[in-house]
């Protein structure tokens, strides 16, 4: 589907270290600013312990997770809304993702440095949320004069871009981002093509050290405090011990290095399971003997634009899905037996797919 999320924050956070755990990328990491000048993107796997269950039980040629592209976009500084730093190229890239992971250092060490020269993450999250306030301001802004003339000629939908525009203005003068903003289905569409950077869902990372990573420390819980009100997730990860886990050999040494810590599993895999849900995205899969594939489909999908990811002949055609829930399909054993026990539902043009069900589509173009 080509989701991406983008991976923010101010210089020396543990933003590409963080990357480099996810995607196994070649991003460069150094304790400096801007070490990464262009967007580095990984297109990660998402961990779903059900994609091994159907493996076991179909035992096909090849199995195909579902993905979800995440990018580290270089790191920004004050100022960076009037070009400061690498502040435009920033914008541009972060303009183009789909959600926001927001990456915010709440770890001390002397031996790294903070642009700001003191650790205190709810200051460095004001930095970067004041920078796309005040981008997104400017665009407001711009659109606005256009919007106000166009519905000076009785346009309907300018002028309720004009109000929705005002609204965003207002919010974002007080410092609050456009997300907090809500809107009606109407007001969403006349909206679209905005893109406002403060719209973007975001996940706020804390990148704590080894000692924090199970119970926090300080600066999460200011951290914690300050987002409460944004109905935001919030995840406590080290982004250092990832990377130690990273290149560890085998899945059982990672286990027992995890186990060690006290984790049942490791912060890279809870982060893309997050980031997944903040697109607000769900899975369901085919299974067959050549193929075990996972697919991704918005929350709320009808079964016609569930199969269009598969292919947009599949929408267009579209005559019936055969759905198995995944727990039937594991409580049976395979799709024939299913059948045998009525557990093959046929389901029409209006079934919202749920996420888990094993489907296969019919259809005629």
């Amino acid at each position: 589907m080509g989701l991406q999320c983008g991976i923010v924050g101010l210089p020396n956070v543990g933003k590409s270290t963080l990357f480099n755990c996810l995607s196994n990328a070649k991003a460069q990491s150094a304790n400096f600013p801007f070490c990464t000048i262009e967007p580095n993107v990984g297109v990660i796997t998402v961990p779903d312990d059900r994609l091994i269950k159907l493996e076991e039980l179909v035992n096909p040629q090849r199995v195909m997770p579902t993905t979800v592209e995440i990018v580290d976009i270089a790191g920004l500084v004050k100022g960076a809304s009037k070009g400061e730093g690498l502040g435009n190229k920033f914008l541009a890239n972060i303009r183009e993702t789909d959600a926001i992971i927001h990456v915010l250092r709440c770890f001390d060490d002397d031996n790294v440095t903070h642009v700001d020269g003191t650790i205190n993450p709810v200051r460095d999250k004001e930095v970067i949320d004041l920078e796309l306030q005040f981008k997104d301001l400017e665009t407001v802004e711009s659109r606005l004069v256009k919007a106000e003339k166009m519905a000076k000629a009785k346009d309907a939908d300018a002028k309720r871009l004009v109000e929705v525009l005002n609204r965003y203005k207002e919010a974002l003068e007080n410092g609050i981002s456009a997300r907090a903003v809500e809107l009606t289905e109407l007001e969403e569409k006349v909206t679209g093509d905005l893109y406002l950077l403060t719209s973007k869902p975001v996940l706020y990372v804390c990148n704590v050290d080894e000692a924090s990573v199970v119970t926090g420390n300080k600066h999460v819980e200011a951290l914690k405090e300050a987002v409460k009100d944004e109905k935001a997730e919030v995840l406590v990860i080290a982004a250092q011990t990832e990377a130690e886990i990273s290149e560890l050999e085998s899945y059982e040494e990672r286990q027992m290095f995890l186990e060690d810590l006290g984790l049942k599993e490791s912060g890279v895999a809870k982060l893309i399971r997050s980031a997944y849900r903040l697109l607000d995205l769900q899975t369901y899969f085919t299974a067959g003997v050549k193929e075990v594939r996972a697919w991704t489909f918005h929350k709320g999908d009808c079964a016609p634009q569930a199969a269009a990811v598969i292919h947009t002949d599949f929408e267009k055609g579209f005559i019936r899905a055969e759905v198995i829930s995944y727990e039937d399909f594991v409580k049976h054993g395979s799709e024939q037996a299913c059948k045998e026990a009525g557990r093959m539902r046929v389901e029409g043009k209006e079934y919202v797919v749920a996420d888990g069900d094993v489907m296969h589509f019919r259809f005629n173009v």
